[in-house]
């Protein structure tokens, strides 16, 4: 309180000369919004499943082109080949997977316009935003009833030791944000802003699909005689007809990584400090 006290009767006498000046030092905010995932399942880049979305970010501004922020990002991601109405195949495959993302980042924005909260002539821009993140994921996915977790069952033969060209994978992955938004300020305090943004990840299995089908002698049978988890979600096509995964036979596309994107409308709060103008 001294302080502002100290600071007010400093630039209380420059008042009748000059204005003092607002500085947007960062920004503090949440969005929320939807995600989509595009991969082995979804090949034609649909937009059909999207699910929840969420973020929080802290910006620190340099001037009023450029921004570095740090972002949290939680977004659900899921699909099915029920929705390969295109592609037979990839119909009679039947899997599917669901998954929740846990996302830390860093990323540069840089607006096009110049960007002051506050004042009428520069409070709307577009920007680019390009950054790197880490992210942990652990597909899952349903069989009568019960939820089941892929990664651990090792559906493309990852358990097995002489299964060699399938090694397990873990649950942490790294990505390259890369989106367009915009921002508009409804006054020096707020802005809300809306902005998509694609991630290209180093993994191709966020949804458990990637390589090959495997010998099913792989997964053998439980100890009661019932058919193993793993056997029964590494190849559903026996819910559609005959069984297709031979061993050996395509699964999934290693070639293409697995992607997702989300949309955002979020509201953010500056952090300001005030700067006394000379007294010239």
């Amino acid at each position: 309180m001294r302080k502002f006290l100290a600071l007010v009767m400093y630039c209380l006498p420059l008042g009748v000369l000059a204005q003092n000046s607002i500085v947007q030092e960062g920004e503090f905010g949440v969005g929320v919004g939807a995600a989509h995932y595009f991969g082995d399942l979804n090949t034609k880049a649909k937009l059909n499943r999207p699910k929840l979305a969420a973020s929080i970010f802290f910006r620190k501004n340099f001037g009023n082109y450029i921004g570095l922020r740090v972002e949290g990002t939680f977004a659900q991601l899921g699909y099915s080949d029920v929705y390969n109405t295109h592609n037979e195949y990839m119909h009679r495959r039947n899997l599917s997977f669901n998954t929740s993302i846990w996302e830390l980042g860093l990323q540069g924005d840089f607006n096009f316009f110049r960007f002051m909260p506050g004042d009428p002539d520069f409070r709307f821009t577009p920007y680019i935003t390009l950054g790197v993140s880490a992210f942990n994921y652990d597909p899952y996915a349903y069989l009568e009833g019960q939820k089941y977790n892929l990664r651990q069952l090792g559906t493309e033969g990852q358990n097995d030791p002489t299964t060699t060209n399938n090694k397990p994978y873990g649950s942490m992955a790294f990505a390259v944000p890369f989106g367009v938004g915009v921002k508009y300020s409804l006054n020096d305090r707020m802005n809300i802003g809306f902005e998509v943004v694609h991630r290209f990840t180093n993994t191709d299995y966020i949804d458990d699909v990637s390589k090959t089908y495997v010998d099913p002698s792989v997964f053998p049978p439980n100890p009661d005689g019932s058919p193993n988890p793993a056997y029964l979600l590494s190849d559903r096509s026996y819910e559609t007809g005959p069984r297709i995964g031979a061993k050996g036979r395509q699964r999934g596309n290693s070639q293409n990584k697995d992607q997702f994107a989300t949309a955002l409308l979020y509201v953010s709060f500056n952090l300001q400090s005030y700067k006394c103008p000379s007294a010239n």
